[in-house]
Order: C-alpha cells, then sequence, then structure tokens
C-alpha cells in the first residue's frame, strides 16, 4: 500500500491516498466530521477506501487539522458559545464550500487524476459541504455518499442545549442549509448514498431517512449497526486504528462508489 501524500490545494490541507497500482486514476474528495475523526489525516485513516481504484483526496476543513488555531480546538469551541449557528456551523460550511472550486483545480495540477467527473464524500458537518457541492455547483460528479451528515442544519442546532434565538438572517441560513428541501437539485446531479449509524442522533436519523426518500430511486440508505455518531475514538485528530463501525462503513463506500465508477468514467464533463 502506498503511503499517504500531504499537501496543500490552494490553501486547503489534505492527505491524499493513491490507489492501489499507482498513477492515474478518476478523483474522489472527501470532507471529514468536526466529531472523531477530527482532521484529513485521521478521516483517511478511518475510511482509507483502499480497494477503490481512484485517487481519494480528503481534504482538511477550517480550523481543523493543521489549520488548528494553536494547535487545540479552543478557538473552535469559543466560536460555538458565541453562536452556534451564525460563528460555528453556517460558517464552516460556507468556507468549505468556496475553497472547493481552487482546491479541485489545484489537485488536478498536482495529482495523475484527470479531468472526469469525480466522488464527493462528507461526514457530519463535512456531508453538508459535500451535498451543498451536489446541489450548488455544476462540477461533474460520478457518485456522492454521506455519513451520520449534517443533513438539515437546524436539526445539528437542535443538538446543541437550549434554545436556539432564530432571527430572519438565521432562519435564512438553516433554511439554506436544508438539503431534504434541496433534493432536487441533488437528485439531478449524481446518486447519492446516505450512510446512517444506528446509534447516531435520532434527529439526523431521521433526516437521513427522509433525504433518500425525496431522493427516489437515485439514492440509497445504508443503517449501520452499533455505529453511533463518531467514526473513531477521541481526540481524532490524528491516524488512530478503526472501529469495527468504520470498518462497516468503509466496506460499504467502497461497494457503492465501485458501483458507480465506471459510468463515471464513460461519462465526460459538461464544463471546464
Amino acid at each position: 500500500m502506498h503511503s499517504p501524500i500531504t499537501g496543500t490545494a490552494a490553501g486547503v490541507p489534505f492527505t491524499a491516498l493513491p490507489p492501489a497500482g499507482g498513477g492515474s486514476a478518476p478523483l474522489l474528495v472527501t470532507w471529514h466530521m468536526l466529531d472523531a475523526p477530527r482532521s484529513d489525516a485521521a478521516f483517511a485513516a478511518a475510511l482509507p477506501m483502499a480497494d477503490l481504484p481512484v485517487w481519494r483526496v480528503h481534504l482538511g476543513m477550517p480550523m481543523c487539522g493543521a489549520r488548528m488555531v494553536d494547535g487545540s480546538v479552543d478557538a473552535v469551541l469559543e466560536l460555538m458559545r458565541e453562536d452556534v449557528l451564525m460563528s460555528f456551523l453556517e460558517p464552516f460550511v460556507r468556507q468549505a464550500f468556496e475553497e472547493f472550486p481552487a482546491a479541485l483545480a489545484s489537485i488536478r495540477l498536482q495529482l495523475p487524476v484527470g479531468d472526469g467527473p469525480i466522488g464527493v464524500l462528507g461526514g457530519s458537518l463535512g456531508g453538508a459541504v459535500a451535498l451543498r457541492v451536489l446541489a450548488g455547483t455544476d462540477t461533474p460528479v460520478f457518485a456522492g455518499a454521506v455519513v451520520n451528515a449534517a443533513i438539515r442544519m437546524r436539526s445539528v442546532v437542535d443538538l446543541f442545549p437550549g434554545d436556539y434565538p432564530y432571527d430572519a438572517a438565521s432562519e435564512q441560513a438553516v433554511n439554506e442549509l436544508d438539503f431534504v428541501a434541496g433534493a432536487g437539485a441533488i437528485a439531478a446531479r449524481a446518486p447519492l448514498l446516505v450512510v446512517s449509524g444506528e446509534l447516531d442522533h435520532p434527529g439526523l436519523r431521521a433526516d437521513a431517512s427522509d433525504l433518500v426518500q425525496a431522493l427516489g430511486k437515485r439514492s440509497e440508505l445504508l443503517t449501520i449497526p452499533g455505529l453511533a455518531h463518531p467514526l473513531a475514538e477521541e481526540p481524532g485528530i490524528e491516524s488512530a486504528p478503526r472501529l469495527p463501525q468504520a470498518r462497516a462503513v468503509d466496506a460499504g463506500l467502497v461497494e457503492w462508489f465501485r458501483r458507480h465508477l465506471d459510468g463515471g468514467r464513460r461519462r465526460r464533463p459538461t464544463t471546464p
């Protein structure tokens, strides 16, 4: 197995895993969780998808991994205390989404991934980034997947203590990050696997089911027995041994992306 490649793409840290044979291959881009595993390196270790004949490029989320302030999560916790939605959740998704086009262009220059359709994958808050890429860009995608994803941002806000004081701006923010409401745009773009842990938060599990129902035949729901929300043990910043439940997620992702990969290779991008 090839060693991970680390670098930056337009300022975004990444951990890249080459296909088994090395050389040119399609591209799968991922965004990690803010629960464990909460860095690109840790996410790559939890879900290496080693049996996929693609480059797996795991992008770092804002203020995580190599971009942590003073090497700790204290700055992130301060943003959560300030305003969990408008200072933390929404800006993280927006920044990662806005960084994506330049990061993708840089990856294509650095790695032998060609210019064909890509795969996208996101976990938890990174799932909202992957869904926004599907719903809000014209980047050709052969297949997508999300794991314990932030599908409706209102449900994520509800996980935090207290009643959130919504106003016009925050209502607009959660509505824009409601991907069940935006399922039509996603269904038109690519098939989507929705992975849901049996022990994940009930609201997130309900959203996963609602999204699959809204997407119809282009989507599948994969429930992982015994999986809570995280995919790794704390602290989740460095590479760590894989949990059995993460291995089950990995196997499901490999099967899904393999199934759609040949179709993605045949299709050519319709935009630069």
